[in-house]
């Protein structure tokens, strides 16, 4: 069986730490393990990056935007095989690895500018004889520690901003789905990037609590769940890092009456149960206001019967399985406890179509020989306080909140304690104007189901969705992956000067 290891100073580490299982999702077969760094593993990986950071920051401007343009080629050529690394691991179809491929490639593509983007200020004769000027230094060493639901475009919207502002970086991915981690890795290299510029430490909780607490690691990148995220930047902030950690979320889609119906029941299909709800910016809400929502409900019911199930790498899927079997197992028992909370179960898609799975034995090495499968599951009248509202779920489950106006439903999304992502769907520009005055989330999409920034804005959720000052990639991306510094400097004037021990003055 492949064992997974690590990528330390510009080659390959086997590593000598536990090891954790991967699965093939879609099959629900153990396919390899993945080593988990030791103490020892992540102060070397440490070690190796601070080695790298001095020579790398004072690089020009001009080689890092050379390497940043190699990258991008070599990202750009090998999509397909990121992308089947992301399907064999995580089990997203294709197409929507594909996606995530190009969506991280925006990133690398945004860091190309770096000359540009990192072009300071300067203030001739500020004061007499004076000149001041601003430049961006960068930080040293800084980790990035993500998810499995995105293993390529999430490390990209960290690594291409920090190595292109003059960090080096060490990428602590998800040990579920970890092979992309080193292609991407092996890309960077290839590109002409110096040893130990990027480097991936495979691991666990205790690899991420070693970064987060090195004394040597300047800066941390987080996304994933909103316990870990305040955890994370509790605890980096107390150690005196910069921080940026990204948490859940429970994103909601206002639908208004006079909405096009036909278009927002395929939004609430494409956004709630596109790669199975494994999205941070995934439709789990659709709050219906008024005479749309039984109209609403009837479309997308009708709708649910044509998202093919299975494997991702068959043409046809369109939706394939969730990540573990324990994670399959926990999003199921939201909807059987659904209905005993009050909501009523319009489509129950706790069982997978049993064309996808195969005979429920023990698959050779552990797991479910026919995978992590869910089906869609849509249920109506939720309620705050039932848990398949309150909860982030992670899953195909599609919850239907119903309210009589518009004031409510913009007061229902103000309530949740997440900020992530909200769309609106309306033929009413007035309404769509004043909904983005009065709604209270990070991220908006008017017509748009899933607002995902392009790479040359940031990304980043209000509330308990974002812990910290600082969204992520984009121009926050460069902002965070900086420190400012001012210089004021004055040169001998022919003109002899006679002592004065004033304080000094600008004008």
């Amino acid at each position: 069986m492949e064992t997974i290891g690590h990528w330390i100073g510009g080659k390959p580490v086997a590593g000598d730490g536990r090891v954790s299982p991967v699965y093939n999702p879609a099959t629900g077969r153990r396919t390899a393990e993945v080593t988990l760094a030791t103490e020892a593993e992540v102060a070397d990986a440490v070690r190796v990056a601070s080695a790298a950071a001095t020579d790398w920051s004072r690089t020009s401007l001009a080689r890092r935007a050379g390497l940043m343009f190699r990258l991008r080629e070599l990202v750009s050529g090998h999509q397909s095989e990121l992308a089947a690394l992301i399907t064999r691991e995580h089990g997203k179809v294709r197409s929507d690895a594909l996606g995530e491929v190009a969506r991280g490639l925006e990133c690398v593509e945004f860091a190309c500018a770096i000359p540009t983007l990192l072009r300071g200020e300067y203030s001739a004769e500020a004061s007499r004889g004076i000149d001041v000027h601003t430049v961006a230094r960068p930080l040293g060493v800084v980790a990035g520690i993500t998810p499995f639901n995105f293993p390529v475009m999430v490390p990209l919207w960290m690594l291409a901003n920090a190595v292109a502002c003059g960090n080096t970086f060490i990428l602590k991915p998800s040990e579920k789905d970890p092979s992309a981690s080193l292609l991407l890795a092996e890309l960077v290299a290839r590109a002409g990037f110096p040893e130990g510029v990027v480097n991936v430490l495979q691991g666990d909780a205790p690899a991420v609590t070693g970064l987060v607490e090195h004394p040597d690691v300047a800066a941390v990148s987080f996304v994933g769940s909103t316990p870990v995220a305040r955890h994370i930047y509790e605890t980096g902030t107390r150690a005196g890092k910069r921080v940026q950690a990204l948490g859940g979320a429970k994103n909601h889609m206002v639908v208004l009456p006079d909405a096009d119906l036909g278009a927002a029941a395929n939004a609430a299909i494409n956004a709630g149960y596109g790669s199975a709800g494994e999205r941070c910016m995934a439709i789990s809400v659709v709050v219906a206001v008024g005479s749309v929502a039984d109209p609403l409900v009837d479309a997308i019911a009708a709708r649910i019967p044509d998202v093919v199930i299975g494997p991702g790498d068959q043409e046809t899927s369109m939706m394939g399985p969730l990540i573990t079997a324990e994670h399959r197992d926990r999003v199921r028992s939201y909807v059987a406890g659904a209905a005993g909370e009050g909501a009523t179960v319009v489509v129950d898609g706790s069982r997978p179509p049993a064309a996808v799975v195969a005979p429920a034995v023990v698959a050779p090495g552990g797991g479910d020989a026919g995978g992590f499968f869910l089906g869609c599951s849509l249920v109506d009248q939720v309620r705050p306080g039932m848990r398949v509202y309150d909860d982030e779920i992670f899953g195909p489950v599609l919850a239907v909140v119903r309210v009589d106006t518009y004031d409510e439903a913009v007061a229902l999304v103000n309530a949740n304690p997440y900020g992530n992502g909200v769309a609106l769907f309306t033929r009413d520009g007035g309404a769509a104007r004043q909904f983005q005055r009065d709604i209270q989330v990070g991220m908006v999409g008017i017509n748009v189901a899933i607002p995902v920034p392009v790479a040359w804005h940031s990304f980043g959720g209000w509330k308990a969705s974002l812990f910290g000052d600082s969204p992520i990639y984009g121009p926050e991306g460069i902002r965070f992956y900086t420190r400012p510094q001012v210089v004021t400097s004055r040169w001998p004037d022919p003109t002899p000067e006679a002592i004065d021990l004033g304080f000094p003055m600008n004008r």
